[in-house]
């Protein structure tokens, strides 16, 4: 439903996939940016994969009641978004963009550059070598994030009270700990947001988390918009609380504001980022749509079982008990025998990989789908890649 990266559709052959903007029955739905939240599903369809990480543009929660499995490409941009909130640093922290537009308005001086030695300590600035840097939020960006501004001899600070196994392995050693959101905001020259948008996000940073920001910091949102109370932004800026905000979320009432530099959602905007997303996103439908496999799903808990049969059982359902139960007894009742099993849950959803010796009658099928809380059965012959 955008325009999806051709190193990423390269990776449903022609031969086994049809690809198109209208196609009427779809099994799977690729998007990047457009909202589906008043788009009507077809009954065809299985998955929605969305080429980025954020998936406020998806209604996951009637996803959910259907079974349709929502993917997102965690990661998969973080590098792209890293070197911009670099440059946003940068931005905040010297003249650059004020230096470079006085030279294209004074480009016609006949001695520019006697005017530029005269003018130039109107853009004076300062290091990022030596300051303080917050870091809300460590996921895949963060991480990048915190681990690049280390390096360039900034004192880091990380806050995330979720942060993940796999984050924390990968954050430098150098990066300290805050152990609340008004901690970090007390202690840094620079604060920048790196969490989803949610409930529990949204407004996170309003007139209560400016008043106890150091004076003169300095804040970037390269996240979502949503997450800053634009108001308070603008009167944090107008009392000096505030020496700039950089954001990739620009809204009216920010953008021509003297303090803030906005750019026009350039986050994920490079060639690399694209693809990266794209590939990510047709290897995780294909996966699922071919041997019933989750990886990278929003809605739906992780599932990965190596394929040891040529038959296989997808079943999703409400994480209520004894539904593992009510399956195997179906199974056995019609003399299936189960090789494999895999059954994992998140919040009220579970879902089922069964791996079953022959084939599966469909009388069996529609007694599974008959069980109270089966959300939807599937039958696939698994491919063996």
């Amino acid at each position: 439903m955008n325009k999806i990266a051709d190193r990423g559709l390269s990776l449903l052959p022609a031969d086994e996939y049809q690809i198109a903007d209208d196609a009427g029955s779809p099994d799977a739905i690729l998007v990047r940016s457009a909202k589906l939240h008043d788009e009507a599903f077809p009954e065809s369809l299985q998955a929605i994969a969305r080429a980025g990480a954020g998936v406020n543009n998806i209604p996951i929660d009637r996803c959910s009641e259907r079974g349709i499995v929502v993917f997102n490409t965690p990661g998969a941009n973080a590098n792209s978004v890293k070197e911009l909130v670099l440059a946003g640093m940068l931005l905040a922290s010297r003249g650059i963009h004020e230096g470079m537009s006085w030279v294209r308005e004074n480009a016609g001086l006949e001695d520019l550059d006697k005017a530029v030695e005269k003018e130039k300590k109107r853009f004076a600035g300062i290091e990022l070598m030596g300051k303080t840097l917050g870091v809300a939020g460590l996921g895949a960006i963060g991480v990048m994030v915190s681990n690049a501004a280390a390096a360039l001899g900034m004192r880091v600070i990380g806050f995330d009270p979720f942060i993940s196994v796999e984050s924390a392995w990968g954050l430098s050693r150098s990066v300290e700990r805050a152990s609340s959101l008004e901690q970090l905001l007390a202690s840094c020259d620079y604060i920048t947001l790196h969490v989803p948008l949610n409930d529990a996000t949204k407004g996170m940073i309003g007139a209560e988390q400016f008043a106890a920001m150091k004076p003169g910091s300095r804040l970037l949102n390269f996240a979502r918009g949503g997450l800053v109370d634009d108001a308070a932004v603008i009167a944090a800026l107008n009392d000096g609380r505030l020496a700039r905000y950089v954001t990739d979320f620009p809204s009216s009432d920010v953008a021509g504001h003297e303090g803030v530099l906005a750019l026009p959602h350039l986050g994920a905007s490079t060639e690399e980022a694209e693809e990266n997303c794209a590939i990510m996103a047709a290897r995780q439908v294909r996966d699922y749509l071919e041997r019933g496999t989750i990886v990278n799903s929003v809605n739906f808990p992780e599932c990965r079982l190596d394929a040891t049969a040529h038959q296989r059982i997808l079943i999703a359902n409400r994480n209520i008990p004894n539904m593992v139960g009510q399956v195997t007894t179906i199974l056995a009742n019609h003399s299936i025998n189960i090789l494999n099993l895999l059954n994992r849950h998140r919040g009220e959803l579970a879902y089922n990989i069964i791996d079953i010796d022959g084939n599966v009658p469909g009388e069996a099928v529609e007694q599974l789908r008959a069980v109270d809380g089966v959300i939807f059965v599937r039958t696939i012959q698994p491919v063996l890649r």
